[in-house]
Order: structure tokens, then sequence, then C-alpha cells
């Protein structure tokens, strides 16, 4: 496909802009980079940022390579390379409008993919493969600590519904807080990624959007039934975001085919943990797939 160009943002990357009309904020765009290579006889991947996130994992997209695989990664709409100056940061009113984004993404790799998602990605992800348009080309699934649930005290619930229901009237009221600072900089202590478009806080929470994924946990926690293989895999009370016991509980709903894997001592990105424990990431997530994956995709 033409439209390639050298990404601006990692060397030796490219991205190819994905036009996707417009919607209540204006004209809306999705990014997808990829790492150019020879031979993928594994097939290709997907991956899929989380939240206030977008994609910087150069040595994730390396090591793929390096195992035989085509890597793709997608921005999408409203993050990272694909945010828009008229745009509310990071936002959707459901999850499901970044479905748009997949299926272009995947007609433009041209064929199927393991589908791959942190934290919210791994919800979007998630969800895809039970709702999306190309689902059918999608082979497996492998979640990085899948943001299934709100990670809050029993006190903080109600305000969390209420939110909820406010943001189907008032979707760009704002949350007054912004994201704790602590994982954030702990990151910046070994990894380089622009604070522009992650920042160390984050931005601002709309109750829209709080909405929006309090939906979308509401459909993974009836189930999806899936019949591809999926691999979940989170951490211990190392991360700081999430809560890894929703993450152990809720993917074992997601289908009949799930392997549910945990990491003491990981970080929220599993990738970008420490490196023993990111290489046992690797060294499990390419085992699953070589079982898992049985032909290319």
């Amino acid at each position: 496909m033409s439209g390639w160009r050298p990404d601006a943002l990692l060397p030796g990357f490219e991205a190819l802009e994905l036009p996707a009309g417009d919607d209540y904020d204006g004209a809306v765009t999705a990014t997808l980079v990829r790492l150019p290579g020879g031979q993928a006889p594994r097939g290709a991947v997907l991956y899929v940022h989380g939240f206030s996130d977008y994609f910087f994992q150069r040595h994730m997209a390396e090591r793929f390579g390096l195992e035989g695989f085509a890597f793709y990664a997608l921005d999408l709409r409203k993050h990272g390379r694909s945010l828009k100056d008229h745009q509310h940061p990071n936002f959707c009113k459901s999850v499901a409008e970044y479905y748009a984004d997949i299926d272009a993404a995947i007609g433009a790799i041209g064929a199927p993919v393991l589908l791959a998602g942190h934290s919210t990605g791994g919800l979007v992800c998630s969800l895809y493969a039970k709702e999306g348009t190309r689902r059918g080309e999608v082979r497996g699934l492998w979640l990085n600590s899948a943001f299934f649930d709100w990670r809050a005290p029993a006190s903080r619930l109600p305000w969390l519904h209420l939110a909820a229901a406010t943001g189907r009237f008032f979707p760009f009221l704002t949350v007054p807080e912004r994201l704790p600072p602590h994982y954030n900089n702990l990151l910046l202590e070994q990894w380089q990624f622009d604070t522009r478009l992650k920042p160390i806080q984050g931005f601002p929470l709309y109750y829209g959007w709080i909405g929006a994924i309090s939906d979308a946990h509401a459909r993974v926690h009836r189930g999806l039934g899936l019949e591809i293989p999926v691999l979940s895999m989170h951490s211990d009370e190392s991360d700081m975001v999430l809560d890894w016991r929703h993450i152990a509980r809720w993917s074992r709903t997601l289908g009949s085919r799930v392997a549910v894997l945990a990491f003491p001592g990981g970080w929220h990105d599993l990738v970008l943990s420490r490196a023993p424990i990111r290489e046992e990431v690797f060294s499990q997530l390419f085992s699953w797939a070589e079982q898992a994956l049985v032909s290319p995709l």
C-alpha cells in the first residue's frame, strides 16, 4: 500500500495515516506504524497501546521481528501520532469507535493478525475479537495487563457509577484529579518516550470516557465466548495501575482457550519491566504462540 513514510518518532520505522472520516470532534485519523523487515514466516502482529499512551516500545517490535513476525502497531484515533489539536485527547464515547481503526489496520496489513493489546488496548482488542467487522481475521489474542475492571476502593465505586451515568449527558465534563505520576516517572528512568503524547500525569479524564470504559467492562464480565486462543498476562502488587486479581479473574471469562500467566515483580506494561522479567514475558509469549498458533497467521 502506498502512503507509508518514515515515522517521525522512531527512526527506522514507517507510518501510514488511516483516515476515518469525521465524528463529534471533527476529522479523525488513526496511524499504523510498522517495522520494515524481510520474511515473516510466523505472520503479522498488530499491537494496540493503553490509555494516555502511544506506541514507542522499539525493543518489542524488534523482538517480534527476530521471532519471525511482521510487526505493526496502531496509534488509535485521538492518541499519540493520531491526536489532532481540535480533538479531546484519548477520548471516546464508546470503545466501539476504535473498531474502525482496527478494521483499517488489518486491511492495510493485508493478512490475518495476532492481535495484541496493553491495558485499555487489551480491553479494546478483546471486544474487537468478539464484535469487530474483521474479527474473523484475528487468529489469536495476546493481552498485556488488560484493563478489565477499575482499580478503586469500594468507597469509590458509587462515584464511578455516578460519573459513568453523568457522562452520558455531559461527556466532556472532566475529573479534577489527574493520574498519579509515580508509574510514568518510573518508566522515564529506564525508557524514552514523548511526554507530550504520554504526559506524566496523563490527559484529562472525561466523564464520557468513564462511561465508555464501564460499559466495556460490563460486556467482558458477562463473558465473550471467544473461540480463538488467548494469552493474558499480569503482574502482582508491583502493578501500580491495575489490580492483578481483576485481570486474572476476568480473563477467564473471555473464552474456552484462555491461558493466564503471572509475572511477579513486573511493571504494568510487562514488556517495560526489568530485563529478567521482560525476557521471561517474551519467552512465554513466543512459546505460547508456537503452540497455540499452529499455522502461520
